[in-house]
């Protein structure tokens, strides 16, 4: 690992003539124009009218209500996770795919989902039963707060994987399976399972969004604690907006205690170290588990048996490939592959021409759906063209105008961001006693609605000069440096005790520990947070930039108030072009920037 951190951190400008503009981005764009066309048009077959259920304030209904969102979370969560594993992996992996998955996933983080919340809403009942369009819209809109990190974390962790342990992982020829089960997935481990108390907190975040929303005379409101508490808020019920506090605090406590601080503590053991920490975390439910009998039972008779028999298929299935092969071994049969066809791999001689058979009649379907798609995406461009080209070239001034303006602040609120969560996210990160106090208040705090708080911002500042500004800055920074701390305690807790004690026999100062150890240790997770926090901040600019307080509406020259003021006046083209404006701003952002910090971390920051 490099840790002249100083020297390194900009090398990616060394770089930046190398890897233009790509076509693949252009394909992102166009396909990403080509659905918001179509969700515009869906929604103009959705029913006039959808009447929502009655939201009760009494408290008796609260567990209900917390386990339909539970419910709806976690449903969110595994549908990120799996999207996680799955695009992540092709990303990493695969050249060809990377080219336009890395632009697409730029993309995807950064479209305001709450602007096209509508949009979505109105395009699937449309199409499917209202009670059902509803419920798979809320998951959508939960499932867009959690899964870019979780990807993004899942892409660092593929691209930091020690050279040694890849060696390793040829040496005993293992394949997709064992890799992804032995190697990959527990060297991700820790920055997956902080990422994913994030996404919990996120959804969380935007809980009250996916169970409360009207649209004219359709109500798509769904029972929830996100409803509760948003209906608590307008109706001025205090006792019911305590009550509803007071289940959401338990709830995140609960998970604390029960789900997150128990993954954590097992997770310890995968750390890349040869030394075990002094103070490593514990967790009083993962001892209480480890010394249950039933547990152990259960483990022995159904969860082991059950585990090493689909291990096995997966095996027989899928014998090593080339990457399992290192380039100095010999030439052979080798022992997975002949297990593999003595399990039926292979079936003779008219094996080979039946698979032939098959990737022929696999080949012809996806050159009919790829020639389907691109005409799609075709006629979908051209009339998304066509809507653009109705936009004066006035507005096309203030879309430009607020996208410098919107990145002004975006990069403010990243810098103050940077400031706090650097230390305190190392602070938290290896030292278990302060962890232990602040890791449940961190979840509660990132767990808390900013937009709640925006009316309070807004009173204490609209009257100052400059101060919409400041409280939109204030608003991204309170609903985006979560991703940053976050990240940064995955970091801080995955340094190996080794080069602690290292850094200790060297007598390096507190100075020279932070720059040749704690920061180029930090750098890829950093990178990671930042992204996600920056892609954050670009979608909560559409309420930090355009607020209705008091009776009146408040805004300030911004990419996202441009977007907010088309959504309320249903100016649907300056919504197309505004959006792909922000869209675009983003993937730039990335590509020229962060895309180059990732390489460099990749190359000069691993551990190993």
């Amino acid at each position: 690992m490099g840790l002249r951190f100083s020297e390194r951190v900009f090398a990616w400008a060394r770089s930046m003539r190398e890897r233009p503009f790509s076509r693949g981005d252009v394909v992102v764009l166009a396909g990403i124009g080509t659905l918001i066309y179509a969700g515009i048009r869906l929604a103009v077959g959705a029913p006039a009218v959808v009447q929502g259920p009655q939201i009760s304030l009494s408290p008796a209904v609260l567990p209900w209500y917390t386990a339909y969102s539970v419910r709806r979370m976690f449903l969110a969560y595994l549908l990120s996770l799996a999207f996680t594993l799955l695009y992540g992996y092709a990303a990493a992996y695969n050249r060809r795919a990377a080219a336009v998955l890395l632009p697409l996933l730029d993309v995807l983080q950064s479209v305001p989902i709450l602007s096209f919340l509508p949009v979505v809403l109105l395009s699937l009942s449309a199409i499917l039963p209202e009670r059902t369009a509803v419920e798979l819209a809320a998951v959508i809109l939960i499932f867009t707060s959690q899964a870019w990190n979780l990807t993004f974390a899942w892409y660092q962790s593929l691209t930091t994987i020690p050279v040694e342990l890849r060696e390793a992982s040829s040496t005993f020829r293992l394949n997709t399976w064992l890799r992804l089960n032995h190697m990959e997935l527990p060297f991700a481990a820790i920055s997956l399972i902080w990422n994913s108390v994030m996404s919990w907190a996120g959804g969380w975040f935007f809980l009250m969004a996916a169970e409360m929303f009207t649209v004219g005379q359709r109500d798509f409101r769904l029972p929830g604690l996100g409803a509760y508490l948003q209906q608590a808020a307008v109706s001025g019920d205090g006792p019911a907006l305590v009550w509803g506090l007071a289940t959401l605090v338990l709830v995140i406590v609960g998970l604390d205690q029960l789900v997150w601080r128990p993954l954590l503590a097992w997770s310890d053991r995968f750390k890349v170290e040869m030394t075990e920490a002094d103070d490593p975390p514990t967790s009083w439910f993962y001892n209480a588990l480890q010394s249950s009998r039933l547990v152990a039972w259960l483990g022995r008779r159904l969860v082991h048996p059950a585990y090493e028999w689909f291990d096995a298929r997966v095996i027989q299935r899928w014998p090593p490939d080339d990457k399992g092969v290192s380039r100095g071994e010999a030439a052979g049969p080798r022992p997975d592959v002949e297990s593999w066809r003595q399990a039926g791999g292979e079936s003779g001689p008219h094996s080979a021409p039946r698979h032939a058979h098959r990737r022929s009649a696999a080949s012809l379907a996806g050159s009919v759906l790829l020639v389907t798609i691109v005409a799609m995406a075709v006629y979908g461009g051209i009339q998304a063209a066509a809507m653009l080209t109705a936009i004066p070239a006035r507005q096309w001034g203030a879309i430009l105008v607020g996208v410098l303006f919107t990145f002004l602040r975006v990069a403010a609120a990243l810098a103050i961001a940077l400031l706090w969560t650097v230390p305190v996210g190392v602070a938290i990160g290896t030292n278990r006693r302060l962890a232990i106090l602040l890791q449940p208040l961190v979840q509660i705090a990132a767990s808390v609605p900013a937009t709640a708080l925006f009316p309070v911002l807004l009173l204490a500042l609209a009257n100052r000069r400059g101060g919409l500004d400041a409280a939109a800055i204030l608003l991204m920074l309170m609903g985006t440096q979560w991703y940053l701390l976050f990240n940064i305690i995955a970091g801080a807790a995955s340094i190996p005790q080794d080069l602690k004690y290292t850094s200790r026999l060297l007598q390096l100062g507190r100075w020279q520990t932070w720059r040749r150890l704690i920061l180029p240790s930090l750098v890829p997770y950093l990178i990671t947070g930042s992204i996600t926090a920056g892609g954050g901040a670009w979608n909560a600019s559409i309420v930090a930039e355009h607020a209705s307080f008091a009776g009146q509406v408040r805004s300030t020259i911004g990419i996202g108030a441009v977007i907010a003021d088309a959504t309320a006046r249903g100016d649907y083209p300056l919504l197309l072009a505004s959006t792909l404006s922000m869209i675009l701003a983003v993937v730039l952002i990335n590509r020229f920037f962060w895309r180059r910090l990732y390489a460099e971390a990749a190359e000069r920051y691993r551990m190993e």
